[in-house]
């Protein structure tokens, strides 16, 4: 606490010094301009104003004058320049999980100890430490591979833009699972001052493959011995991080270790707070050979430059070839490697303060790093936009970037070979997701979910998923990730996610709150040949009824189902309150129907279809309650899609309590002239791009 208020009146001063410079020295350029009580000008024309000729004596004062501003201000600039340090050096807290990285906040008395560019706390003995520039860009390299791992990226890069404030370098070894996922989530973040480049993983297999390992890493455990030759070869320094790590503090303090590395120091390491290396956790225990406790390559400062000239390459390869020999395999990976290379060459390796990879787990020492920290450290379209538009936060939500986050959960699917699969596509937030499981065992074939949580919920999911046989049984279920922003729900876009991230030819454009009748999957895939759905354009409507009983002896037939309908236990969708959004499918006609039949577009109509994976996307301005699905369907049928009732599918909406937005558009008379707004601005784009075919739409609202 000493060394916080210290810091705070350094701050302080130098605050008030900065301010009063310029005020003191414009009193003493305003004094010294008067000679014998009379102003002296500093401009040409005014002295000649003031006087009978321009003498020479003013030219020279004037100078002088001149002179003493420049000295001035750049006295002032070199004056806010270490202000700006002192700001850039303060202190930030904040609690993270999983392995984390440690700073101090006050001095153990060690200077050892104390990180680089930052106020020392309370010890006056510590000398100037290095600082990293404002603008300097922080390299940071992760090898990544598969769903799980691309997960705890997440939170690693939470943790590091969390408390950075320099501009980042993020260098990805990944395999194309991960790419895929993070070079989504990166885009869709749109977080300034970060850079992010990918290295193909799979392209470096061969230069580790010949290394035996039993770590659960496998051979990405390895990948961290070949930086020097995967990472640019104009790159000097970089900092290599584990998936699992996560920042207290920000990360230019551990970049400006490198400058106190010296002599043929080319590592950055903590020392491994585990007896492992030591060689007495159990009988017959026999690691990799180490200097001591050994060093744990969770955290590695990497002094890419000179690891080159002093070709680590073939050192690291001719220890493991040398070790392998007698060990025959690694147990933790390219950490054994690291540690047998360090051990006959221990001058290669700077030791980091412990607190930089303190490592959570069993039978590790990590207490004493940290018992004496105090705490632990770790967007042109809306300028276009009226903001006086009682819409505008309608209107705004269409151009809203959500981070998405793709494949939250592991998935392993591989279409049909001949080319009839279909996904169900839906959306959903928290309050729907008891519909997963019952959804799953309705529908055994692929599920493209996209789910709208906050970083919180999306914990929440992970530990319901995991802890679901259901679900945890399925690996055709592909869950993604759109983290909350704004206040609407993105309805069109979650589908849209949902759509664009499929692996089969078609798909069955559905709600989380339907379930499909048994067997659905199948008989899709045989309508998908009996319709050639693959080379016309159709839309394939499955009937949609409801019920209002939470509990149902579900219908496992269409005579079980009319029975139902007859005796009052279902019903046609949304009958009693949106007759138009179902009415043009013709239910009068579906319950005779023994082959398909074909109905025309009318105004309002809303089904659930199966399309091609190529049709149009959804469109993003509407957002909560209303028109999101009229809109798409009305857009294929500006495509010339036909629309074709199955006889024999059909699926059935369970209740469940109202949702937040409906009750806004029940509610809200704004909420209501809003989209309304909106309807008229997507019919007027639709005449623009469709032309005269587009002006039965306005048409048929106008007689509605």
């Amino acid at each position: 606490m000493l060394g916080i208020c210290r810091g705070r009146r350094k701050f302080l001063a130098a605050s008030l010094t900065l301010l009063c410079i310029p005020a003191v020295t414009w009193i003493y350029l305003f004094a010294g301009s008067f000679e014998d009580g009379k102003p002296v000008s500093l401009s040409p024309l005014e002295s000649q104003a003031h006087s009978p000729r321009y003498a020479a004596s003013s030219q020279r004062e004037r100078e002088s004058l001149e002179v003493r501003m420049r000295e001035v201000e750049a006295e002032n600039r070199a004056l806010r320049r270490q202000l700006s340090l002192a700001q850039g050096r303060g202190p930030a807290h904040r609690r993270g999980n999983h392995s984390r990285t440690y700073s101090m906040e006050e001095g153990t008395g060690d200077s050892e100890n104390l990180r680089a560019g930052i106020v020392a706390g309370n010890s006056s003995e510590c000398g100037q430490q290095p600082v990293v520039e404002k603008c300097e860009t922080i390299h940071v390299a992760i090898v990544c591979a598969g769903y799980n791992a691309s997960r705890d990226v997440v939170t690693l890069v939470k943790s590091v833009l969390f408390h950075r404030r320099n501009p980042l370098h993020f260098h990805l070894i990944a395999d194309s699972i991960a790419e895929q996922i993070l070079a989504t989530l990166f885009q869709t973040w749109m977080v300034p001052a970060v850079r992010v480049d990918f290295y193909n993983a799979d392209e470096l297999k061969s230069e580790v493959s010949w290394i035996p390992n039993k770590h659960y890493s496998g051979i990405y455990g390895l990948m961290k011995l070949v930086l020097t030759k995967t990472l640019p070869a104009n790159l000097e320094r970089v900092i290599v991080l584990d998936t699992d790590i996560t920042f207290a503090t920000d990360i230019a303090e551990l970049w400006a270790v490198f400058h106190k590395f010296k002599g043929q120091q080319v590592l950055g390491l903590v020392e491994n707070q585990s007896d492992w290396y030591l060689g007495n956790l159990w009988k017959n225990h026999r690691p990799w050979p180490a200097l001591g406790r050994g060093y744990n390559t969770g955290v590695i400062l990497l002094l890419l430059d000179k690891l080159r000239k002093m070709k680590w390459e073939q050192m690291w390869r001719l220890t493991a070839e040398r070790e392998l020999m007698g060990m025959l395999s690694t147990s933790l990976a390219d950490q054994d490697i690291f540690n047998a290379v360090i051990k006959q060459n221990p001058f290669l390796v700077y030791q980091l303060p412990c607190f930089w990879n303190v490592q959570l787990s069993d039978h590790t020492r990590s207490e004493q790093c940290y018992r004496d920290v105090s705490d632990l450290k770790l967007q042109k379209q809306l300028s276009e936009l009226d903001e006086d538009d009682l819409c505008y936060e309608f209107r705004r939500e269409r151009f809203t970037v959500h981070r998405t986050h793709l494949h939250f959960l592991h998935y392993e699917y591989e279409p049909a070979a001949d080319r009839t699969d279909v996904t169900l596509v839906a959306q959903l937030s928290m309050d729907r997701l008891q519909m997963l499981e019952a959804i799953c065992k309705h529908w055994e074939g692929p599920i493209s979910l996209a789910l709208y949580l906050s970083d919180a919920e999306a914990q929440q999911f992970l530990r319901y998923a995991q802890g679901s046989e259901v679900l945890m049984s399925r690996r055709n279920v592909g869950y993604h990730i759109v983290y909350k922003e704004g206040q609407f729900y993105p309805v069109n876009l979650l589908r849209n996610v949902a759509m664009k991230h499929i692996s089969t030819p078609y798909m069955f454009l559905s709600d989380i709150d339907f379930l499909p009748m048994y067997g659905l999957y199948e008989y899709l895939r045989k309508s998908v040949i009996q319709l050639d759905l693959a080379n016309t354009k159709k839309a394939m409507i499955v009937p949609a009824f409801e019920t209002l009983r939470y509990r149902l002896s579900f219908p496992k037939s269409k005579a079980e189902l009319l029975s139902m309908l007859d005796m009052g236990t279902l019903f046609t969708f949304r009958y009693h309150v949106w007759t138009k959004g179902h009415a043009p499918t013709n239910f009068a006609k579906w319950r005779t129907a023994t082959t398909p039949y074909r109905v025309e577009w009318e105004a309002d109509f809303e089904p659930y279809v199966v399309v091609r994976q190529d049709c149009p996307e959804y469109d993003r301005r509407f957002v909560g309650f209303g028109w999101n699905k009229v809109a798409h369907i009305m857009e294929l049928d500006a495509q010339e899609y036909e629309f074709i009732v199955l006889p024999n599918a059909y699926m059935i909406h369970m209740p469940h309590a109202p949702s937040f937005d409906i009750t806004k558009f029940r509610s809200n008379k704004q909420y209501r002239i809003c989209l309304k707004t909106l309807k008229e601005e997507f019919q007027q784009d639709m005449s623009r791009r469709y032309g005269f075919a587009a002006l039965k739409y306005l048409t048929a609202e106008n007689n509605s």
